[in-house]
């Protein structure tokens, strides 16, 4: 039943996402062709069959059945529709004024910028408003990478990291927060990275191999046993089921596990990794309870699944809400913005140059699991900056100089620029169909490649 409701809340995400960032950027189309005076015939949100709306002017404002994005439709806007109009046997007349072709191309290529332009605007927008009424920042943060544990016999390990180390530079980044660290991580499959960590005030140079890429699910640095620190405190204990090793050694919700055999953990990760390096060997816990240390805990893990386990629920870590300025949330955003919009075009060039793998990417069910993922995490940050990273996203791609895409439309009529004159009707047409046939396989392999990413796949391999 767990699974059922995962996967519904992650489809109801992913529509309500996806559908926001597809009207926001037909919008743009939309407004600028209404400015250009192109005769705009539907501005639908949602696909197939029309529900309901309202003719205005020329345009069809209507909500459709499928609630998957939406789009706009101008005269004589494809290659087709110069000869055929939505209409059965009538003929879209070039010389119409209101035709989407009988505008400078200048005008044009304004149209199809516009769609990004709009995503990138509602992401720069989203972060602005986040920062400023909301920025959920951790109590107990840890800005620093710094390192809380290193699983024994890890290329970590292999390679001399230690538990407090500190990154300073990581792949050329100098003074990297640990998202940072991850992006580095991905660029640079099959690699040796230098290092540079700061250990008790001295810096030491290090080398970390990263594997090649990982198929089956996203890379994480702790995949080579680095378990970063993010929060400085305790773990919290929220819930201690009855019947688990934790609640017979007598742990109870509430609680705060200060210390595991004399380690100081701050979240439940580190502890995971020394479990399975321990294999199942007994551990003492120092809790605090109600205030005050308690003696301590005996506890022998308990292997209910592939892991040991010591069976009890970690309470989620302590936030609280630091709105900005809005000179400060605006230069946040314009950051956020400028730094994922960098990671975008990084992972292109990596597509290009053989270092990020196509595997690595996520389509449609990738997008809807990390929705669901958003969804379920308490609070604002997860949904509010996953829907700010979409949007640009979406915007980018849609630059990219390929037919079908905005990028690909501004190409042609840069082409029909220096040409001074149009390329022929039939031309276009077969490169569209070209370029469709190449993007339906090239979706088809993503969504694959999504699936196989699945946990019920996932658990299949050893």
């Amino acid at each position: 039943m767990q699974n059922l409701h995962d996967i519904v809340v992650a489809i109801v995400a992913f529509i309500i996402l996806i559908g926001v960032m597809v009207v926001v950027h037909e919008f743009g189309h939309f407004a600028v062709a209404k400015l250009c005076g192109v005769r705009v015939e539907a501005f639908s949100v949602g696909f197939g069959p029309r529900l309901f709306g309202i003719k205005y002017g020329d345009t069809d404002y209507k909500v459709c059945l499928l609630p998957l994005g939406g789009y706009v439709k101008m005269t004589g806007e494809t290659p087709d529709q110069i000869t055929t109009s939505a209409e059965e046997g009538a003929a879209v007349n070039p010389d119409d004024p209101g035709a989407f072709t009988a505008h400078p191309r200048w005008q044009r290529m304004l149209i199809g910028v516009a769609g990004p332009v709009a995503n990138f605007i509602l992401a720069f927008v989203l972060m602005a408003i986040y920062f400023a009424f909301i920025n959920e920042v951790l109590v107990h943060e840890v800005n620093t990478a710094t390192i809380e544990w290193v699983a024994a016999d890890s290329q970590a390990a292999q390679a001399g990291f230690k538990p407090g180390d500190v990154i300073t530079a990581f792949g050329g980044v100098i003074n990297p927060d640990w998202e940072k660290v991850t992006e580095q991580s991905n660029f640079n499959f099959g690699q040796t990275v230098p290092v540079t960590i700061e250990r008790d005030g001295i810096p030491v140079q290090l080398s970390l191999a990263l594997p090649p890429d990982i198929k089956g699910h996203d890379f994480f640095i702790s995949d080579v046993g680095i378990i970063p620190q993010y929060v400085r405190g305790p773990i919290g204990v929220f819930d201690v089921p009855s019947g688990t090793p934790a609640a017979k050694a007598g742990l109870r919700a509430g609680d705060a596990i200060i210390a595991v055999d004399g380690h100081a953990f701050h979240t439940v990760e580190p502890l995971l990794a020394y479990l399975q390096a321990g294999k199942g060997a007994p551990i003492t816990l120092t809790v605090m309870r109600k205030g005050a240390t308690i003696p301590p805990l005996v506890v022998t893990p308990g292997k209910p699944d592939s892991n040991w386990r010591l069976g009890f629920e970690a309470a989620p870590l302590p936030s609280r809400k630091d709105p900005l300025p809005a000179g400060k949330a605006v230069d946040k955003a314009a950051v956020f913005c400028r730094d994922n919009s960098l990671l975008i075009v990084q992972v292109l060039q990596g597509l290009f140059t053989h270092r990020v793998a196509v595997s690595q990417l996520s389509g449609p069910v990738g997008i809807a699991r990390m929705a669901g993922q958003a969804a379920g995490i308490p609070g604002w940050s997860a949904k509010v900056h996953l829907a700010a990273a979409i949007s640009l996203n979406l915007g980018i791609l849609n630059l990219m100089p390929f037919p079908i895409l905005d990028g690909g439309l501004i190409l042609l009529l840069l082409i029909e620029s220096l040409l001074r004159h149009d390329i022929s009707v039939n031309v276009k047409e077969r490169i569209y169909q070209a370029a469709f046939v190449v993007l339906v396989v090239f979706f088809a392999f993503i969504i694959f490649n999504d699936v196989t990413k699945l946990p019920m796949f996932t658990h299949l391999k050893p």
